[in-house]
């Protein structure tokens, strides 16, 4: 991946973040998702009351970009505030692998980044939100 467009991406996810609607305990994430035509579009998590109505922040990004008419994808990349690298969980993890993305980016609020194979982010996935 072009250095220029990931840094862009972790730069998007980052400034995401800050519309996080975070309400409880959950994790404080931002997420861009680059498209195959380079469009990126960004999201932020979205607490509920019911659990399972919360937002990770990769899964509204995916959703805008397929709401967009988007269905290919090339890279997420996913910031939280967190120590160590967030990833995402089992259900979006699932979600996302529909869409043969290639390339997740996982960054830190400290600039830590780590770049990964979309299978190889199944590791980080202990530190997801359940």
């Amino acid at each position: 991946m072009n250095i220029d467009i990931a840094d862009t991406m972790v730069r998007t996810a980052m400034d995401a973040i800050r519309n996080a609607y975070v309400l409880y305990d959950g994790i404080i994430a931002g997420a861009c998702v680059l498209a195959a035509d380079g469009t990126l579009y960004s999201g932020c998590t979205i607490d509920h009351p019911i659990p399972e109505l919360s937002l990770p922040a990769e899964l509204v990004a995916m959703s805008k970009a397929i709401s967009d008419g988007k269905r290919e994808f090339d890279a997420v990349a996913v910031v939280a505030d967190i120590d160590g690298f967030y990833a995402p969980n089992e259900e979006t993890f699932e979600f996302m692998s529909q869409f043969q993305i290639s390339e997740v980016i996982l960054a830190d609020l400290e600039g830590n980044v780590k770049y990964l194979q979309f299978e190889e982010i199944v590791p980080y996935k202990k530190r997801s939100r359940s």
